[in-house]
């Protein structure tokens, strides 16, 4: 106890003096932004959080070096919304993407008035990339595309995967175990606004991205260029695959492959990191975009002791795992503090000295928990359903350990079978008058409903804080209904006959693409980065 207090009091001047360097515009100083995205990642799906079968012992060393967050929250219970908060700070009620997901048809997309994390620290002189799922937009010539909205380089499938048809997941030849979206074209891989493989490998999709990662960690580092590295990994979202590597390589079968695999790419990533020499002055931050896909069941992820799960305003829909790593600055452990991936971009625009776009922010700078062991400045959460109304608005409010649902629904992705009822589709919207109230710091399964009689004041701020913040709630255009076009799907053969079927190609060679990446034995990369 007393040697890691004196490492916390040593470490205080190093946090004041990069983040003076970081004011001062020191672009040599200036710290890597790295941010690790999961999908469909549950709250019980990692060893850290409790899972008995999972194997992740990349993610466990992250969690042994860095800040554990036990209350952290993506912004949204489904994958676009969820995305755009991260990349905005802003609740996707505000940037119109809404109502659910955008899909391959889509003629929305993010729109470009709205400010990503990558252009705030392009302002500071960053390289940035990103590489796997965006999932906020293709259009017509790719205008939303990634390498439109602030990023240098793109590498990845613009959405997820069951957005296509898909027939092989595993090595060599298994198939999919989950059904597929046959109505759109083969899910593409980009490069920047161009399509190199068409349909995708998705068995090697993973050396794929993990190659790329390095390649931005180790150009950039030869250069001295601060970097931000987005990477959004297409695991663990339904059709699970793996490469031959990963095939039956753990306990908990085609989930907990594609979950061993997203490790590994996780411990490529921070090898790399430490052999490039940056590794001491890399931000890492890991989480999920929403709860656990319940609907695959023992193909799908787990929510642990929460309640539900994906597409739900349960606990289980959106309260997900969260690592933040940095060594020396960051002091490793848990943390109860109430954080979001809201607070990334705020965060990340103080931390590198940018400026706050002009617009209405709901993130806050987590700046107290990460680097002083603190609460942060955040004490309230909003929970929007999937399908966002403005007529009914908000679902449900958190307070301090307060949690307040307004109204209550199940989802299909929190699976039509569940053994809760409240999970399944067929429990429709339901207003509660008075709110239901749970105290989620005694009760995160919120089973006990407590009694409004008694906990009234506790109502009444909550109601106060609800309806100051909806006054704020501008609501955007809804980038998700506006008209479906086949003419905006992503074709590797431009008005190739018969479409979608005509649109297969491939434009890359996989000697030069992996040349950097080998995955050998799978247990190599486990440990060798190293904690500080």
């Amino acid at each position: 106890m007393i040697e890691r207090m004196l490492s916390i009091l040593l470490a205080i001047p190093i946090i004041f003096s990069v983040l003076a360097v970081c004011h001062g515009k020191d672009m040599a100083s200036l710290p890597n932004i790295v941010i690790l995205f999961a999908d469909d990642v549950g709250y019980g799906d990692l060893e850290v959080y409790g899972h008995p079968t999972s194997s992740t012992p990349n993610l466990n060393r992250l969690a042994e070096g860095g800040l554990v967050f036990s209350q952290f929250y993506a912004g949204a219970p489904v994958c676009s919304p969820s995305r755009a908060a991260l990349m905005t700070g802003r609740y996707p009620t505000r940037s119109g993407i809404y109502p659910g997901v955008l899909v391959p048809t889509s003629t929305g997309g993010l729109p470009h008035n709205e400010t990503t994390i990558a252009e705030i620290v392009k302002t500071k002189g960053y390289s940035t990339s990103i590489i796997g799922k965006w999932h906020l937009g293709v259009g017509e010539n790719g205008t939303y595309l990634p390498t439109n909205q602030g990023f240098d380089e793109y590498l990845g499938v613009p959405y997820s995967h069951d957005m296509c048809p898909c027939y092989n997941c595993f090595y060599p030849n298994d198939p999919c175990w989950n059904t597929c979206d046959s109505d759109y074209t083969y899910c593409p891989l980009f490069n920047n606004t161009e399509i190199l493989e068409q349909p995708v490998n998705l068995t090697t999709l993973d050396a794929t991205y993990v190659q790329r990662a390095k390649s931005v960690i180790q150009r950039n580092a030869n250069a001295g260029t601060p970097f931000f590295l987005y990477y959004a990994f297409q695991h663990a979202h339904h059709p699970q695959f793996a490469s031959k590597e990963f095939r039956n390589a753990t306990a908990r079968g085609t989930y907990g492959d594609s979950l061993a695999e997203l490790d590994w790419c996780v411990g490529q990533v921070m090898e790399q990191l430490k052999m490039s020499g940056v590794l001491d002055n890399t931000l890492v931050l890991f989480t999920s975009d929403n709860g656990p896909s319940l609907r695959n069941e023992n193909r799908g992820g787990n929510a642990g002791l929460l309640k539900c799960g994906k597409g739900t305003t349960y606990e289980g829909g959106q309260r997900v795992p969260a690592i933040a790593y940095w060594p020396e600055l960051i002091a490793p452990g848990r943390t109860t503090a109430l954080a979001s991936n809201l607070d990334f971009l705020p965060t990340i625009a103080n931390l590198v000295g940018a400026d706050l776009p002009s617009v209405t922010l709901d993130g806050v700078d987590m700046a107290p928990i990460l680097f002083e062991g603190k609460q942060g400045a955040r004490d309230t959460f909003f929970y929007y359903f999937t399908e966002p109304n403005p007529k009914f608005g908000i679902y449900a409010v958190r307070y301090n350990q307060y949690k307040a649902h307004y109204y209550t629904q199940g989802q299909i992705n929190s699976n039509e079978f569940n053994h809760d009822e409240d999970c399944r589709p067929s429990a429709t919207r339901t207003l509660h008058d008075p709110p239901l109230l749970y105290d989620l710091d005694h009760d995160p399964s919120e089973n006990y409903n407590l009694s409004s009689k008694e906990y009234g004041p506790i109502l009444a701020k909550i109601q106060e804080i609800k309806t100051q913040f909806e006054s704020t709630m501008v609501w955007g255009e809804s980038q998700v209904q506006k008209p479906k076009s086949s003419a905006v799907e992503p074709c590797c053969k431009k008005d190739c006959i018969p479409f979608p079927d005509c649109c297969q190609c491939h434009q890359r060679s996989w000697s030069s693409l992996l040349k950097l990446s080998t995955y050998g034995n799978r247990d190599d990369g486990k440990f060798r980065w190293t904690l500080h």
